[in-house]
């Protein structure tokens, strides 16, 4: 009988997507954990943080801010304003935009789950090592700068032979 090991350092991946998306995924499991008794999920806490940041904001810059798809964005957006933590309205200036804005309930939950934030971010240097964890960061910044975005797609951009 052929056993297969789940232990993800034996299954190494060449592909930096595979690799980036298992450790975000890993990470938020955590932050998810550490975050649990505020009620939020790490990327709603992180939508709230952002629109406390740059309230008010429209979805589609909240949505940019965040590097999102604006629909999907809309979506995870819904339970918040189910919740009160969130308001959507109709732009005054431009119909066709909503404006988000934190309700008071939400600056309350945010302002909650900020220790509980702050104890994750610790437990993250602690592991991961301050220096290491300050070099991730700036990386991370550079991979969603458009400075890489340009980059990556001058570097795919080859044409195939015979396909213009």
């Amino acid at each position: 009988m052929i056993r297969k090991s789940n232990d993800t350092s034996s299954q190494a991946s060449r592909c930096s997507c595979t690799a980036l998306r298992k450790a975000s995924r890993r990470i938020s499991q955590l932050y998810d954990a550490a975050l649990a008794p505020s009620g939020l999920k790490t990327t709603q806490r992180a939508i709230l943080a952002q629109i406390r940041r740059s309230e008010p904001t429209t979805v589609g810059s909240l949505a940019e801010a965040l590097v999102m798809d604006a629909g999907a964005l809309a979506h995870t957006l819904k339970p918040l304003g189910r919740d009160g933590l969130v308001s959507i309205d109709v732009d005054r200036e431009d119909r066709r935009n909503r404006v988000v804005r934190l309700t008071q309930r939400g600056r309350i939950r945010l302002a909650e789950s900020d220790m509980l934030w702050e104890k994750a971010q610790r437990g993250f240097e602690a592991a991961f090592g301050r220096v290491k964890s300050e070099a991730l960061r700036e990386a991370m910044r550079f991979l969603v700068s458009g400075e890489f975005v340009r980059a990556f797609e001058k570097a795919t951009s080859t044409s195939f032979p015979g396909r213009g």
